[in-house]
């Protein structure tokens, strides 16, 4: 069956919530392995999910944010490396094809890949020197003109799912002026190599290793885009990190639910859900899952419902949700541990992994410093209106 071939959003959730099943028990032992879940994407794929965000017009559902979301946050239920690394995929084709950043003829090319083989693609744009490229760091890779095309040399790092892309959009300086440009190199190219580097506690199934380009020639086309470091508009598939990181909390809380009503020390009758110290726990985590969930899907539903005059204002709405969702997830993790206790740090627990990977939230764009500072502009803002 394929997503593709489904006509509502109801029935792609429960093909899709069948399909990622699997991807909770394979987690732990990729995680304790440091070991990337190829199957998992091969399930996706099988499904056509890769597809879904493309727009219609080029053979793609073109679904909503809102749905991609909702999708998203089911796979972080179910593991959470396989959400965030897709998630860069689905959010990329989306944002690519709605916006005709593109070429046309570059974007139906890659877009009919995806389609037809399950063919992946990501940004791989942070560098050792320059930290997050939200900060607006010139790249250190460089792209040198070369007769009827490009040689590009550099070293890329966090280049998540790494081991399974076809196409890898890379950040480099133009030599000889101060143009920064996105190129299209494909996996085979001569020259480009993947270093495996990852050593995370977090998030250690998202193959998130060095890429390395070494004297990598590319056509002229291959230049899809020309930015300015720093200046980037507001994105809104961006919230498929939030999205993740909410199914991540999910998972823990369904975790702590399941031990306060199972166990039941011989000190009390019934179990431990019945104890008021743990139901104020559990009560703290409902509560913080409802903020979260109304906060991202208003959020993604404004997004989908807006012009473009009205989303280039949304910039810190976006970095706001993506602030209160991960950190409200972090919180919830730390609660469900509270109630499961000191077996919550057996490496046999899921939530020690669910701990450590909610944590590396904190560290997807856009960063909380810069969100605070923006919403601290906009409040300014708005009160001298």
């Amino acid at each position: 069956m394929n997503l593709l071939d489904l006509n509502t959003m109801k029935e792609r959730i429960d093909l899709l919530s069948k399909t990622v099943k699997p991807f909770s028990k394979r987690a732990p032992e990729h995680d304790k392995n440091l070991t990337f879940p190829f199957e998992n994407f091969k399930d996706l794929t099988e499904i056509g999910y890769p597809s879904v965000t493309i727009p219609k017009e080029y053979g793609g559902l073109g679904i909503s944010l809102y749905e991609m979301l909702r999708y998203q946050e089911i796979i972080g239920e179910a593991d959470g490396s396989t959400a965030l690394s897709i998630g860069w995929h689905m959010g990329l084709m989306k944002h690519l094809g709605e916006n005709k950043i593109w070429k046309e003829e570059t974007y139906t090319a890659v877009a009919q890949d995806v389609i037809q083989t399950g063919a992946l693609l990501n940004n791989a744009a942070t560098e050792p020197a320059t930290g997050s490229p939200t900060r607006g760091g010139k790249p250190e890779t460089f792209a040198v003109e070369d007769g009827n095309g490009w040689l590009i040399n550099g070293r890329k790092t966090f280049t998540t799912l790494s081991p399974i892309l076809s196409y890898f959009v890379v950040t480099a300086s133009i030599d000889g002026t101060d143009d920064v440009g996105y190129f299209l190199i494909k996996r085979d190219r001569e020259g480009v190599k993947v270093e495996e580097t990852w050593d995370s506690i977090a998030m250690r199934g998202t193959g998130s290793h060095d890429l390395v380009l070494e004297n990598v020639r590319v056509n002229k086309n291959d230049l899809v885009e020309k930015v300015i470091p720093g200046k980037k508009k507001p994105a809104g598939w961006l919230l498929h990190i939030p999205a993740c990181y909410l199914g991540i909390a999910q998972a823990a809380q369904k975790s702590a639910i399941h031990f306060a009503t199972s166990y039941s020390p011989n000190s009390i009758q019934g179990t431990i859900s019945d104890l008021p110290n743990v139901k104020q726990k559990l009560g703290e985590m409902e509560l913080a899952i409802l903020e979260s969930k109304s906060l991202l899907y208003s959020v993604a539903k404004k997004w989908d419902e807006s012009d473009e005059e009205v989303r280039q204002t949304m910039g810190p709405e976006l970095g706001a949700a993506k602030l209160s969702v991960v950190n409200k997830a972090v919180n919830i993790v730390d609660l469900a541990m509270r109630v499961v206790g000191a077996r919550s740090l057996s490496i046999k627990s899921d939530l020690q992994r669910y701990y450590r990977d909610v944590r590396a939230g904190l560290h997807n764009p856009p960063m909380d410093d810069m969100t605070i500072m923006k919403l601290a502009d906009k409040s300014i803002a708005d009160q001298n209106k």
